[in-house]
């Protein structure tokens, strides 16, 4: 497959196509527990190299998943066929209207990165996401993104206005709203988009009762394909299917986004308490008093804070003690002086109720970003863990009604012990939905069988709530497989139809929401995982080498390009080659035996490495603390060892002994240093 697709991208001219062992490797895996390697990597200069590629993939029957940042966490970012690439080239914003407050944009722009543009005009794309300054817009729209603020904006869904969509024969249909006319219209004739117009409003009219039974009411639900956007009396714009279909249903050329004013007051209240269940028992009452986000941290996050020095000096700066848990209650305003009585307000009546114990009131810009910046942080501290158990991203991400929040998670809590384990736990919890993350080890047959367990207890238990088992993150391979038992039989046979409708051949990202593999299915690590830990240098405590570097959960903060260091080679080329992640990665296949290769590594390893500058930002930066300069230290030791010291590395490893022989010879040596054949 690889040499004939190799062939026939070659032949449409398509320029940035890889099929080396390396870059294979490096997008095998997301920030999920899957690792899948593909068949080659297509990073498409423009639109039309795009709608070119898909073609390909059709002609050919190969399947192609689409990938942005690669932060997915339920395996949707890794696929068999060809990985494409939007992030390094199809990233730009084509069209911003700010009298009518939307912009057009190519599927590969970061969020960040747009919002930076939107700034000046008192604008942003409202959705904001945890891991924004890397997360692209078309992976906000394949997962049908959120965020801490949902409960004022809404999901992705709510803001996509349009999207220009390749279809799985190859033509460009344009999915927007249309009336009753234009509807008829485009059901009309033969072609693929008139027979998908066709069977959506079908289903919608043929299930609507299902759909009204079976889809959760929880304003955090994204799991199977949003029929329910369709069902009688509700406007008809088939991008409302796109956006959630994990690339299944179509590849996205460019999209019109709705926009949203910037707030211009905002405040926050930090609350500490005694107990998890009683911040969860406080957010009904808190909701009474219109947040604008209410985030909850529990213990098991905040103590990772610790492991960082940067991160502990921002808990000091707003919590005292040790809570048990802490809500992050957000205000927005039209003015400033409107918020602290706000604030006051639900603080007296939190007291009033014997709810929390400490008040923190973060009414300057600085304090809200210090408040903010270790919420965001959680994600990476859940999963900052040297042992082979790790705290996983499997059932992280259900949702039920606020008022039942707390009920549910003394009762998920209880099913994470009943299989002999702990939990971490931080939520949107102003919308109900959960990021509860057991420690399990998935490299014994134990920990997947526990893995396993878990996930279907939950399923379960999400059930019984009237829940969704997907609030943001996506279905994916994780919760692909209990879409049948969240749906019902009727449903998901409907959501098959429709993945056979857009596309006949199963090109697009297969065995995601539907026909999904069994869950414990290409794990990135399992029973049969080994890892060498080489002699090393440094010490590296428990868990050597391996450990350190399989720390890497693959969350993606090193392709950040706003702020801070970390990495300023993937600022530079935006490769994920030359990111934190893509080092880390490489070097854990490489010790794992999966690039072939003896000790530590070989030139495609080297390469990889080569642009690390050392400077240890990833070390400052990583949430989990991942230090590539170190690890680069010891690949080289290791790599000269085997292959000799190159005459440049002699002379640079004697620089005291040569400046101090050019000190005498001068100035003959300044003539001979200046040489080009020197230079």
């Amino acid at each position: 497959m690889s040499t004939e697709l190799a062939r026939a991208l070659a032949d449409e001219r398509i320029e940035d196509v890889r099929f080396d062992s390396v870059s294979r490797a490096l997008y095998s895996t997301d920030a999920s527990v899957y690792q899948i390697e593909p068949v080659g990597v297509a990073l498409p200069r423009s639109r039309d190299e795009l709608r070119r590629i898909v073609q390909v993939c059709a002609r050919l029957g190969c399947p192609i998943t689409m990938r942005g940042g690669g932060t997915s966490q339920a395996g949707q970012a890794v696929g068999h066929g060809l990985v494409v690439d939007t992030s390094k080239h199809l990233n730009a914003v084509l069209e911003v209207n700010t009298a009518e407050r939307w912009a057009r944009v190519e599927p590969g722009v970061v969020l960040d990165e747009l919002n930076a543009q939107l700034r000046q005009h008192g604008l942003r794309f409202a959705p904001d996401i945890s891991t924004a300054s890397r997360a692209t817009i078309g992976g906000m729209m394949a997962n049908n993104s959120s965020g801490a603020r949902s409960i004022v904006y809404g999901k992705t869904i709510d803001h996509v206005i349009e999207q220009d969509v390749v279809l799985s024969d190859g033509s460009v249909a344009v999915f927007g709203p249309v009336t009753d006319r234009q509807l008829s219209d485009k059901r009309a004739g033969d072609s693929l988009e008139a027979r998908c117009y066709r069977l959506v409003s079908e289903l919608a009219q043929r299930h609507r009762e299902e759909i009204d039974r079976r889809f959760p009411k929880v304003l955090r639900r994204v799991g199977g394909y949003n029929l329910d956007e369709f069902t009688p009396g509700r406007p008809f714009n088939l991008a409302k299917l796109m956006v959630g279909s994990e690339g299944t249903l179509g590849v996205v050329l460019s999209a019109k986004l709705n926009l949203v004013p910037l707030p211009r007051a905002k405040a926050v209240l930090a609350i500490q308490f005694h107990h998890l269940l009683e911040s969860l028992a406080a957010t009904p009452l808190i909701l009474r008093h219109s947040p604008s986000a209410v985030e909850v941290m529990d213990k098991s996050i905040l103590d990772h804070t610790r492991k960082s020095a940067a991160l502990e000096a921002l808990r000091r700066s707003f919590i005292e003690g040790d809570p048990a848990a802490l809500l992050c209650v957000e205000f927005y305003g039209d003015r400033a002086e409107d918020l602290p009585p706000r604030l006051d307000a639900l603080e007296h009546a939190l007291r009033e109720s014997g709810l929390g114990y400490r008040f923190f009131h973060a009414l300057d810009l600085s304090q809200q970003a210090r408040i903010w910046s270790l919420r965001e942080a959680g994600l990476g501290l859940s999963m900052a863990m040297r042992d082979d158990a790790k705290s996983i991203s499997f059932v992280e991400d259900t949702a039920v009604a606020p008022e039942r929040l707390r009920d549910y998670i003394e009762r998920f809590l209880a099913i994470v012990a009943r299989h002999g384990t702990t939990a971490g736990v931080y939520a949107h919890a102003s919308v109900g939905c959960l990021h509860v993350r057991p420690v399990v080890n998935m490299k014994t047959e134990a920990g997947v069988r526990q893995f396993e367990a878990i996930a279907n207890d939950i399923s379960d238990l999400v059930l019984e709530f009237g829940g969704a088992l997907s609030g943001e993150h996506g279905d994916g391979l994780v919760r692909g497989p209990f879409m049948a038992k969240m749906f019902g039989p009727a449903l998901y046979d409907a959501f098959r139809t429709i993945k056979a409708t857009f596309d006949p051949t199963g090109i697009f990202n297969p065995g995601k929401i539907v026909d999904a593999p069994p869950i414990t299915a290409n794990l990135r690590f399992g029973p049969r995982y080994a890892a060498r830990n080489p002699p090393t240098y440094f010490d590296y405590a428990e868990g050597g080498l391996a450990g350190a570097i399989e720390m890497c959960s693959g969350l993606g903060a090193c392709r950040k390009t706003l702020e801070g260091t970390m990495c300023p080679s993937y600022m530079a080329t935006r490769e994920e080659q030359h990111s934190t992640r893509g080092r880390a990665n490489v070097l854990r296949l490489t010790i794992a035996g999966r690039l072939g290769e003896s000790g530590l590594g070989d030139a495609g390893v080297y390469d990889t490495l080569d642009l690390c500058l050392e400077c240890r930002a990833c070390k400052a930066e990583c949430p989990v603390g991942v230090d590539v300069a170190r690890f680069k230290s010891e690949f080289l030791a290791d790599y000269w060892q085997r292959h000799g010291l190159s005459r440049e590395a002699r002379v640079l490893g004697h620089a005291r002994t040569v400046a101090a022989w050019g000190s005498r010879l001068a100035p003959l040596s300044n003539w001979v240093a200046a040489s080009r054949a020197v230079r």
